[in-house]
């Protein structure tokens, strides 16, 4: 995922480590973002999407991924770290872990915050009461890590890329075309390639 995330970023700037990129306000600003998709409005019905949710953690991760690979600080360590810290929940109802979630999101944007760097600890509590693996994540990541190069291959950072394709987001094509493939096969990145630019093209 390291290797993948420098590649993308290269993309968007090729000294990106250089330039002062504030990853850790696209965090709590990713955290928002979860929390829009899984609800916090007392004062209407909101239907947590879960789906969305979780392309939202991985959000989170590909900017707590190049704080983490600016600061030096990826190696086997960090990853030992997240395997002995990971034990998602099983079982429970949305509303029944909704409150642990909100909780654990808040505490990641809230210490995210006040270093102004990535918390792996906090973020990995997400995870686990999402809940996520480390092997769902890495699956995950490399779907939206291939949205995210065929964005940036189709104009996002001149504005000329269409977000929204026959009325629904890339994001939820994403995970449409993602469910049809298989993720542990070598060729799965450019299999999801190819079914976005055949879903691109024939909606935009």
């Amino acid at each position: 995922m390291a290797v993948l995330q420098d590649r993308h970023n290269r993309e968007v700037h090729p000294e990106w480590r250089t330039q002062g990129y504030a990853y850790y306000r696209a965090v709590w600003i990713e955290c928002a973002e979860l929390l829009d998709h899984f609800g916090w409005k007392w004062w209407k019905r909101q239907d947590a999407n879960l789906e969305q949710v979780r392309l939202e953690v991985v959000d989170i991760w590909h900017f707590g991924l190049s704080d983490l690979l600016r600061a030096g600080a990826v190696d086997e360590a960090l990853a030992e770290r997240m395997r002995a810290r990971s034990a998602p929940c099983a079982g429970g109802s949305p509303g029944e872990r909704g409150g642990d979630l909100r909780a654990a999101v808040e505490a990641l944007a809230l210490s995210t915050l006040g270093r102004r760097a990535f918390d792996v600890d906090a973020f990995v509590d997400l995870m686990n009461i999402v809940p996520m693996s480390l092997d769902e994540l890495h699956d995950a990541y490399i779907g939206k890590n291939v949205l995210n190069s065929f964005r940036q291959a189709h104009g996002y950072r001149d504005g000329s890329y269409v977000k929204t394709w026959g009325g629904r987001e890339d994001n939820e094509h994403l995970s449409e075309l993602a469910a049809k493939l298989d993720a542990s096969l070598p060729s799965y990145p450019e299999d999801l390639k190819a079914a976005l630019e055949a879903r691109y093209a024939a909606l935009t």
